[in-house]
């Protein structure tokens, strides 16, 4: 790309002035270049919009202009956010807006062992498999609820594990663990973060964290936010996946809606903010790889 043409990308993050003195441009050579121009500039624009349809479908219609901007500069596009948010507009094309998750699956009303909170909310984590969080939400079918338990991975935010049935006992959340752990293989001292609901509190539960060296931690009682960032991820499922799909018929359905949602787009292609735009899945197989080069 020539150096007008940066500068015409990048002219709502920055000055002309000082793009000009950067990159040894005279001003006016550049305003000249502007105004012999308009077919190519309005070239630019239709075809940056193409792409910003393309990568907003691509993303179920979720995406707002953050995580779009980094898909364009992704694919090899020079371009500031404020041209990509104004060209969104005129488009007509938005994210979905972020909901809080409110719903309450939590049955604490038990005399189960209570583990402590190890995390008290600090909810990073420097390799894979050091930390997980779970919980469990509800979703609506025109046969009745049914409940997933899911266990996300801190450091990449990856979904490791879930389980939807109809029913919330403690096999639903044994499932979500047994395939986490069958597929994570997590050594010993994982951190295994959730609230104080019977169903992690049981004795198979605990036993089976026994069984997986797993470090039990639970948060303060009636406290969401020790938990955030399961509630988060709750909220982002009721957004981009509740919110846009048909009601589902029953607990085959909605679990094959839930299996694409998390195995082909959250996991794989979704951009994390916390992952400085990445996906999980590319987040953790890039640090892989530096690993490897270390």
């Amino acid at each position: 790309m020539s150096r007008y043409r940066f500068i015409l990308a990048e002219k709502a993050t920055w000055s002309v002035r000082l793009m000009c003195r950067v990159l040894q441009v005279a001003r006016s050579a550049y305003y000249a270049w502007l105004e012999a121009e308009p077919s190519t500039r309005a070239d630019d624009e239709l075809t940056l919009a193409v792409h910003i349809k393309a990568i907003h479908r691509r993303s179920r219609g979720t995406y707002g202009s953050p995580r779009v901007l980094a898909e364009l500069r992704a694919e090899g596009h020079v371009v500031g956010r404020h041209r990509v948010a104004r060209i969104m507009r005129e488009q007509g094309v938005s994210g979905t807006p972020k909901r809080r998750f409110k719903g309450s699956t939590t049955d604490s009303d038990h005399t189960d062992p209570i583990a402590p909170n190890l995390l008290k909310r600090d909810f990073s984590a420097d390799r894979p498999n050091a930390v997980w969080v779970g919980d469990i939400t509800y979703l609506q079918t025109v046969r009745g609820w049914v409940y997933l338990a899911v266990l996300i991975d801190l450091y990449s935010r990856k979904v490791v594990g879930w389980a939807l049935e109809d029913h919330m006992r403690k096999e639903l959340c044994l499932q979500a663990l047994s395939s986490a752990v069958a597929v994570r293989e997590p050594p010993r001292g994982l951190i295994h973060h959730t609230d104080r609901g019977s169903q992690y509190t049981s004795g198979a539960y605990r036993e089976a964290l026994d069984a997986a060296g797993a470090v039990a931690s639970m948060s303060r009682k009636g406290d969401c936010w020790d938990n955030a960032v399961s509630e988060s991820f709750f909220g982002t499922l009721e957004q981009e996946l509740v919110g846009q799909s048909e009601v589902w018929t029953d607990a085959i359905d909605a679990r094959a809606a839930v299996s694409s949602y998390i195995h082909g787009f959250f996991n794989a292609t979704r951009r994390h903010s916390t992952l400085g735009y990445r996906s999980p899945v590319n987040f953790e197989n890039n640090e892989t790889l530096l690993d490897e080069a270390a």
